[in-house]
């Protein structure tokens, strides 16, 4: 049985890396009494597997993963019984049963929505007039780890979130961006926002949404 979990993981838990928040599946799944289903050979492991790997500090509100179970399972009880034994700031959203034949989640991700909050105000026209010049640049050549790549075409979408760039409710400005997540094409919000000139320092990021090719 495959069954797709979508959570969110936000407060202290924004700071677990990708292999820690494995780890916590794990032992949540066994504690929660889920029949786990395991790899074989010497070192068995339970078969789980996240979309997406989540840069530390961005927290997210449709993360997605992907495990299998031993038996059939209700999955009314699957929610249930995680949020019950997952630690504070991740919570199951919704669980739904996956096709047992389907590609893996991370080969089938191809973009990813984010939402920087800016703690401190920026001025509206110049943040738009970069935003404008970034979209109107035929290439953005950057850095990774020593080699070059053009940012440009990973930005599929940006802009400020709502227009006026000032949220209702509590008064804070807002970028959107949707980024190419491909492997070896994947947009970082942190680089999108060094080529806008905003200091990551004064953002909070968050991950809104992961598009798949076929879900």
């Amino acid at each position: 049985m495959r069954v797709r979990i979508t959570f969110s993981k936000r407060d202290a838990l924004r700071y677990t890396g990708h292999l820690d928040l494995h780890k916590i599946w794990e032992r949540t799944a066994r504690r929660a009494g889920l029949p786990l289903l395991y790899s074989k050979g010497f070192h068995p492991q339970p078969k789980l597997s996240l979309a997406a790997a989540l840069p530390l500090g961005f927290s997210s509100a449709a993360e997605i993963l992907d495990l299998r179970l031993a038996d059939e399972f209700p999955l009314e009880h699957i929610r249930a019984r995680l949020n019950d034994s997952l630690p504070g700031g991740i919570r199951v959203l919704r669980v739904d049963r996956a096709d047992e034949t389907a590609p893996s989640l991370q080969s089938q991700v191809v973009a990813a929505e984010y939402l920087v909050s800016l703690i401190e105000r920026l001025d509206l026209d110049f943040l738009q007039e970069k935003i404008n010049n970034l979209l109107l640049a035929d290439s953005l050549p950057r850095q990774r780890r020593g080699k070059s790549y053009n940012l440009r075409p990973l930005i599929e979408d940006l802009k400020l979130d709502p227009p006026e760039a000032v949220h209702e409710l509590d008064g804070s400005q807002h970028i959107f961006m949707r980024l190419s997540a491909r492997e070896g094409a994947t947009g970082r919000p942190e680089e999108v926002l060094e080529a806008l000139a905003v200091p990551l320092e004064i953002t909070r990021i968050e991950r809104k949404r992961l598009i798949f090719s076929s879900l």
